[in-house]
């Protein structure tokens, strides 16, 4: 039996409708206007403050894979974070706020558009239109570190009873059974430690956003032969799979790279090999996945791990395009390995 059975496979699939939410991931939770949000840790540990987590796949991948969905108004309150952080819009329109009090500007994206926010810096993000929205993250490395909260959000969070131990632990003090005796809280930056976390001026933030209608496909792509679009989207440096650096390039570590698929109906990939994590997000329409053993359909809101070495194809087998955000799990990506050359 293959290693790579189609019961293994399908614990590698993580579908939209079976995300498993965290309604008290952080130290937020009880604030108003944050308690609606739902988090979610799809691949690897993530930076949940919880035990309530759950993590779907913990198999470390260089990177980690979050989301959260949200309400009109919902806000995910300032933070700052060690290792990159991407926002995929998977639908809704949002807005992220820079700053330690939210006075350093913002930015709104919606579906399709992508934004990596620099490391060490204040950030916070709210859902701005009607109905509920869906945002993918990708966190830089295995251990993504702990949040760092600006003060106001120790504050607020402390009228609710919510404390946070050292190495980012949750506490919820408010049913007064929670015991703090010998246990070391985190405390709250100093002015010196926040004006280290400074925001970026406008047009550096502006190098760190691709929209949706400006993605563009790469003609020197190895998929292009075979007449599917792949589009880098945050590419650190030139590739040998063909791919020049950028659009967002970031002067921060980003040990990854992001790309975008487009399969009209009936594109395929034929049956390859990468030789570094492989993560697919399907943004619209629906692909088949095939390979030895067996095969899967995703949809919108799925992710899949590929495994390393794995054979494996694809094909748009719907009556409408198919829009795939992957995650490559090196700052240079190799070529796939094809097991016949494509014609």
């Amino acid at each position: 039996m293959s290693e790579w059975s189609q019961s293994a496979m399908n614990a590698r699939l993580v579908r939209y409708a079976d995300l498993i939410p965290c309604r008290t991931a952080f130290l937020d939770t009880k604030t108003p206007g944050s308690t609606e949000k739902e988090n979610f840790t799809i691949i690897g540990k993530g930076v949940s403050e919880s035990p309530e987590q759950v993590v779907h796949i913990a198999e470390p991948h260089g990177f980690n894979i979050g989301a959260a969905r949200q309400p009109l108004g919902c806000v995910n309150s300032q933070h700052s974070h060690e290792t990159a952080e991407v926002f995929i819009i998977h639908s809704g329109k949002w807005r992220l706020i820079f700053g330690p009090n939210r006075e350093d500007g913002s930015l709104e994206i919606g579906p399709g558009d992508v934004a990596s926010v620099p490391t060490r810096m204040f950030r916070g993000f709210e859902k701005v239109d009607e109905g509920t929205g869906f945002l993918f993250t990708v966190l830089g490395e295995d251990d993504p570190g702990q949040v760092t909260w600006a003060p106001a959000v120790f504050e607020a969070a402390a009228d609710f009873g919510l404390k946070l131990a050292k190495g980012g632990r949750l506490i919820d003090t408010s049913s007064g059974s929670a015991q703090l005796k010998d246990v070391e809280m985190e405390g709250v930056l100093t002015e010196s430690q926040l004006a280290e976390l400074q925001t970026p001026p406008a047009e550096k933030l502006a190098e760190c956003v691709v929209l949706a209608g400006d993605i563009v496909a790469n003609p020197t792509s190895p998929l292009a032969a075979v007449g599917v679009e792949e589009a880098g989207i945050i590419v650190p440096c030139a590739t040998r799979d063909g791919f020049a650096a950028g659009p967002i390039k970031g002067w921060w570590p980003q040990d990854f790279n992001l790309r975008q698929l487009t399969l009209q109906t009936g594109a395929y990939v034929p049956t390859h090999a990468r030789a570094e994590a492989e993560v697919l997000m399907v943004q619209e329409g629906t692909i088949e996945i095939s390979w030895a053993d067996g095969g899967l359909i995703m949809g919108a809101g799925d992710t899949l791990t590929v495994p390393i070495g794995l054979s494996h194809a694809f094909r748009n087998t719907a009556s409408v395009p198919a829009k795939v955000f992957v995650v490559r799990g090196t700052v240079d990506p190799a070529l796939p390995v094809f097991d016949s050359k494509p014609v």
